[in-house]
This record gives C-alpha cells, structure tokens and sequence, in this order.
C-alpha cells in the first residue's frame, strides 16, 4: 500500500480517516531523514520524528499497534529505536507498557538494564518474563523430546542380554538376513534397550558470547539452558562471556535471571571462555560444548584454535554456532570459522526450532545437521 498525496509522494492522492491517520504514524518514522525533529520541517517537506516528549511517544506506539499487525509494530518499533534514538525512553514504565514484545526488544532491555532506574526494573522483566514464556512454550517440550529420544538412542547396546533385547528394532535391522522359505529372520545383529539410568547421562556447556551482536542468540541460549537444566538426564552448564567470563549455571532455574545476569556489549575473548570451560570438564567422552559467537576474537587466536582441538581429541563433542536465532548466518570471522571446519567443528547458524536436532545428533555423536548454504 502507497499512502500520502504530497508532491513527493508521487500518488495524488490525499488520504482521509484511517488511511490518514496510518500516514501519519508512518511519515513520524519513515517520512525524512529520521532526526527526530518532528514533522513541519523547513521547505514543507515531512521529515520523520516523534518528538521529545514520552507522553507523545506513547501515543504512537499505539497508533502502531491499533494500525498493524504484530510482526509490523515489531520491526517499526526496532526502527524507531535505530533510526531516532530512543533507547532512553525505554527507560520509563509507561513505554514499556506500551510497547509489543519480542526478542529483540529484550536484547535492547538487557543492554540498557544497568542504567535502569529502580522504577523501571520491575516492568522490564514483566516484558522479559513475557518472550521467555512464549519462547519456552515455542520450544521446550521439542527440546525434552529430542534429547530425551537421544538419550535414550545412544543408551542401547549390541551385546544386550535376553531380557533386555528390543525385538521390534532388532528384527528390523536384520531384514536382509530374512529366509521366506522357513518364514523367519536370522539375527545376526542384537540390539537391546539400555539399562535404566537414573544419574546424569551427559553433560552440555553452553559457551555464549554476550558482545551486543549476539542480544538475540543470548535470549535463545538462555531458554535452551533453563529447559535442559530441568532433565536430570542432563548436566547444564551456561557459561556466557566478554572479556570476561560468567558462570551463570546456579540461576538456570529462571531464565529471567539469568538474563539480567548477563551484559550485552563490550569486546570478547573467545580463548578465556574456552578456558573456563575446559577445566570445568570432567567426563569428557560425555561432554558437549556449544560454543555461540560470531567468531570475532579479541583473545589468543592459536590457544582458542588449541582448546578445540584439544577438547576434541579427549572425546568432547564440540559444536559451533555462528548464532542461534531465527535472524540467519550473522557477520562473522570467516578464517576462524574455516580453520574450527578443517578441527572438524563447522560453524554455522542455527535456528531456535533446529537447536534441539543440532543438540540430539551431538548427544549421539553422528553428524550434525548442518544448514544448506542460501548461496548468497
């Protein structure tokens, strides 16, 4: 839809009622050079803003919501906050009660959470609370049933006694040795359902970078960590990091504290985090660590590429990913993207509704499902 009837519009045509009033909401964001200087500029021509008062930043925000759909207010609401600099007004309850919540605005919050004044706090985390329960409805039970089914898999054995003998899988995997004159099959294989383990099965480490290009994949890790941290089949550490590294493993049992725990920005130091992690290891074989950053290292580049060699080679299983949102591949470091690939460790993005596939075929230590090149 072309909306406005001024010269530069190009329509001719003035619109009226509700084709007006979505003009308006539109021509304050989009309609110049995003100054936010407010509509009337010198010269007659419209120039984008929503002026300096909260009173009148509340007004169009649900002006937004009231004219367009949900997936709509979001990207606008994220291109107010880019284009016009209004990350300040989140700073006041009455905005974020305005706004609609999604995985970006979170992102936002957490960078600006520091600053928050104490008014203020509370109402951010009913925001964050909101994305992290739809989130967890969106993923968890996909999440437990994945990794249980792994479990589960990587528990059978081919040497199992009678009793313990899976028959239906067992007479599937020797189909070729069937004999239709004598109507049976010839087991050749055995394949027999592992003994029941009421201990920890495995352990995961998620390793996050938190430098600000990562806001949405920090959200995501989160969720995942707090899901997995509540199977007793699973040992979760998360582990998320900068410059500096922050176990963050003893607050899984709420994500929202564990996203209030974190902080967005600053530079990063892949090569300490992997540190961290390695010495925190102890069943190696039984090991997965998941490393999510964008690969741009700050820290020792030849003792990062050493710990994951390392790790490696003492049975860990390492996955590497560029991010975990529903966003694609992100800038990243190619050359060390490419030499973690030649370590046997490809790097690539993944999305939230792929992550419990990626962490299942890790837990069985078969291939990982690596997304197909868009082949821009």
């Amino acid at each position: 839809m072309v909306l406005g009837g001024e010269g530069a519009d190009g329509t001719g045509y003035e619109p009226a009622g509700r084709d007006a009033a979505m003009d308006r909401t539109l021509a304050a964001l989009y309609g110049g050079g995003g100054t936010g200087s407010g509509a009337g500029a010198e010269g007659g021509g419209r120039e984008g803003g929503l002026g300096g008062s909260a009173p009148r930043m509340a007004r169009w925000l649900g002006d937004i919501r009231t004219y367009f759909p949900t997936s709509v207010v979001q990207v606008m609401q994220r291109d107010a906050i880019d284009r016009l600099g209004l990350s300040a007004l989140l700073l006041e309850p009455e905005m974020l009660e305005a706004v609609e919540a999604d995985v970006h605005l979170v992102g936002t919050l957490l960078s600006l959470h520091r600053a928050m004044p104490e008014t203020t706090r509370t109402t951010a985390r009913a925001v964050v609370r909101k994305v992290v329960d739809r989130l967890e409805r969106r993923l968890a039970s996909r999440t437990r049933a994945a990794v249980t089914g792994a479990l589960d898999r990587s528990a059978r054995t081919s040497r199992p006694r009678h009793r313990d003998i899976d028959w239906d899988r067992t007479v599937r995997a020797n189909l070729r040795t069937y004999l239709p004159e004598y109507g049976t099959v010839i087991p050749e294989r055995l394949v027999g359902h592992g003994r029941a383990a009421h201990g920890v099965k495995k352990d995961v480490v998620l390793c996050v970078d938190q430098s600000g290009s990562m806001a949405s994949s920090v959200v995501h890790a989160s969720v995942f960590g707090a899901v997995l941290a509540s199977m007793r089949s699973v040992s979760t550490r998360l582990v998320v990091f900068d410059t500096s590294v922050v176990d963050l493993s003893e607050q899984l049992d709420d994500p929202v504290d564990v996203l209030f725990g974190t902080q967005l920005g600053g530079g990063t130091d892949i090569n300490r985090a992997l540190a961290y992690c390695q010495s925190r290891i102890t069943r190696p074989a039984e090991t997965v660590v998941v490393l999510i950053s964008d690969l741009y290292e700050g820290g020792i580049r030849d003792e990062m590429l050493g710990r994951v060699a390392a790790m490696k080679k003492s049975g860990v299983q390492f996955v590497a990913l560029l991010a975990l949102s529903d966003e694609g591949a992100p800038a990243y470091d190619r050359e060390h993207a490419a030499a973690l690939a030649a370590l046997g460790a490809p790097a690539f993005a993944c999305t939230p509704d792929l992550f419990p596939e990626v962490m299942a075929a890790a837990l069985e230590k078969r291939p990982l499902p690596v997304p197909e090149p868009d082949g821009r």
